[in-house]
């Protein structure tokens, strides 16, 4: 953790250099950080955190880039698992200016999950279900990272392993077991995580329900499904979850494939209307 004096005397400096109209809410949670004396009493992390929430989706000034790594460093130094994956996202992501370095995500993934960080473990399951910065994928780590994450009630490390089970990827393959997956997710899903799990799981469902995959065929099913998903993803990528934008059409295409399907099933047969 920085020390006080030198952390509250950053803090009045980069107070100074931050445009409040550009940043208005990163401006004003740095100025209610300062108690009556003008000193910070706040940690390194905490700062860390909650400034890299102000303000999105908006790319920040190279002078914040520096300011935020530097606390997440200081925490990272003192052995904080929880500063050590939030930094290894944002060069994961590199996102709002920072750099992107998933060879840097990596590392301080595998610290952090070292140090216990179920967040870390999920994380690395992606890193390993994707093959970043490896050569090829790797789905039996990715497996084992997202099984401790699931059993720990991570959400997403649960609807990847449904992922793992439909693609047969390191486990038999198992449409069915994949379909029971999803539905669990949805089952024991909070309104908090749904804002970052519900889209991707309702898009699954819709393309099962649609094409009879793990289940039977019902297109108003399908239909209602791929308009929960278009809902859920268009806030991710307003949020600046851009990497979405390509599930955010396959929801709008998938509405349009499930009326198709719909409007197929209805009778030809015309009404008369006696006059």
């Amino acid at each position: 953790m920085l020390i006080k004096d030198y952390l509250t005397n950053e803090v009045e400096k980069i107070i100074a250099m931050l445009d409040f109209e550009d940043f208005p809410e990163m401006h004003k949670y740095l100025a209610s950080i300062m108690d009556e004396e003008g000193f910070v009493r706040t940690s390194s992390y905490e700062i860390a955190s909650s400034l890299i929430k102000c303000d999105e989706p908006q790319e920040l000034p190279g002078f914040m880039i520096d300011f935020i790594t530097d606390l997440y460093e200081s925490e990272i130094a003192d052995g904080n698992a929880d500063a050590m994956n939030d930094l290894g996202s944002q060069y994961y992501d590199g996102s709002r200016g920072f750099e992107q370095s998933i060879e840097k995500a990596v590392n301080l993934y595998q610290q952090a999950a070292e140090n216990g960080s179920r967040q870390a473990q999920e994380n690395l399951g992606y890193c390993y279900y994707y093959g970043r910065n490896m050569d090829s994928p790797d789905y039996e780590k990715a497996f084992h990272y997202f099984a401790l994450g699931a059993f720990d009630g991570h959400l997403i490390s649960l609807y990847k392993i449904g992922d793992m089970y439909l693609n047969g990827y390191y486990v038999s393959k198992s449409e069915k077991e994949a379909f029971v997956i999803y539905m669990r997710c949805l089952e024991t899903m909070t309104d908090e995580v749904a804002e970052i799990v519900a889209g991707p799981v309702y898009l699954r469902l819709g393309k099962m329900f649609l094409y009879g995959i793990g289940t039977k065929k019902d297109y108003k099913h399908a239909l209602a499904c791929y308009q929960r998903a278009e809902a859920f993803i268009y806030d991710m990528v307003a949020g600046g979850n851009v990497m979405y934008r390509k599930s955010l059409d396959a929801a709008i295409k998938g509405q349009d494939k499930a009326r198709e399907k719909l409007m197929e099933n209805l009778p030809d047969d015309e009404w008369v209307f006696d006059s």
